[in-house]
This record gives structure tokens, sequence and C-alpha cells, in this order.
């Protein structure tokens, strides 16, 4: 195994072990929100207060894995096109070498065999190419919303029927983007079909 293909390996197994580290943080955030929930039912607001605080960091910790595993991924596709090139350009070097003692004999069938093989190969660097610029080109990193604790606890007391008794009823919960828009979807469904033809 070449330094280009451990490289390879190994960042592919810290992505994994940052999406799961990210899995684990969504968890314990809605273990924090479950906590919240019941001490508003409860009347706690300062216990609640805690909670919430604890959740918001959960979830600020599940974004900043995520973001960092998706740039590792992308680093990730790059090493790998770098790799499947390098594998290419030895097979081309072989034809190539096939080519010449072809030429030296002139044996129509051995030509023949050798170009369909480099076709072939030429084929597959094509497909492998278009799915690693696919591949880096999605590799986009997650945008962090900005939620306080008040406007969380207001969400949570919302949720399970229970009014606050401080000032917090007024705060509304702010709307964050989920996905891509379906102009944005659209767009990104033409890039796709474009990179594939």
């Amino acid at each position: 195994m070449s330094g280009l293909e451990k490289a390879l390996f190994n960042l592919k197994f810290t992505a994994k072990q940052l999406n799961r580290q990210a899995a684990k943080a969504g968890k314990d955030e809605t273990a924090e929100k479950n906590k919240l929930k019941k001490a508003i039912q409860q009347h706690h607001e300062d216990i609640g207060k805690i909670y919430a605080q604890n959740a918001i960091r959960k979830q600020n910790e599940k974004l900043n894995l995520l973001r960092l595993a998706s740039r590792i991924d992308a680093v990730a596709s790059r090493v790998q096109t770098a790799v499947t090139m390098r594998q290419v350009s030895q097979s081309m070097t072989n034809v190539v070498r096939g080519m010449d003692q072809a030429m030296k004999s002139m044996d129509l069938e051995k030509i023949s065999a050798v170009m369909d093989r480099f076709e072939t190969q030429f084929e597959d660097v094509d497909v492998a190419t278009s799915y690693y610029e696919n591949a880096t080109s999605s590799a986009t990193a997650v945008s962090t919303p900005q939620e306080d604790v008040d406007r969380l606890m207001s969400k949570v007391a919302d949720e399970a029927g229970v009014e606050l008794h401080q000032e917090m009823e007024a705060a509304s919960v702010a709307k964050t983007k989920i996905g891509p828009t379906e102009e944005e979807e659209e767009g990104l469904g033409e890039r796709l079909r474009a990179l594939r033809s």
C-alpha cells in the first residue's frame, strides 16, 4: 500500500469517526431537550436553562463535527482522484508499451486488442473523474443556526403545552434553513446531469 493509499484510508476512517461522534452529540442534544421539557413541565425554569444551554452546546458540537467530517471527506475525494489517476497512468504506460510491440510486429489483431483495451480504460477514467468531481463539488459544510437559550426554552415549552413564568413568551422561534430551496435543488440537478454527460 502506497503512502497516498494509506492517507486515503486514514482520511476515510477519520471522517467516519467524526460522523459517529456527531451522531452521538445529536443523541445527547435530544436527551438534553427531553430533560428541558420535563423541567419546564415541573416549573423548574432555572434547571431548564441549564438543560437548554447543554442542548445548544451539543447542537453546536454536532454541527462542528459534521462540518469537519465534510471537509475531510472532500480532501479524501481529492486523494482518491490522485490515486486513481496514478493507477490509470500506469495502465496507460503498459498499453503504450503494448502498442509499441504490436506496431513492430504489425499484427493487426494485437493492435486491435490493445486499442480496445485503451478505449475501455479511457472510458473508465472519464467515469471516475466525473464521479470524483461531483463528489468534491457537492461536499459542503452545514451552516450553524444561532439560537439562544430563551428561544429554545420557549419552543420546548410550547411543545410541552406549558407557559413559562418569565418574559420568554414574547420570544419567537427563529426559522432556520433546513436544506436547499427548490430552485437550488433544480440547479444542482442540472449540474449533476451536465457532469455525467
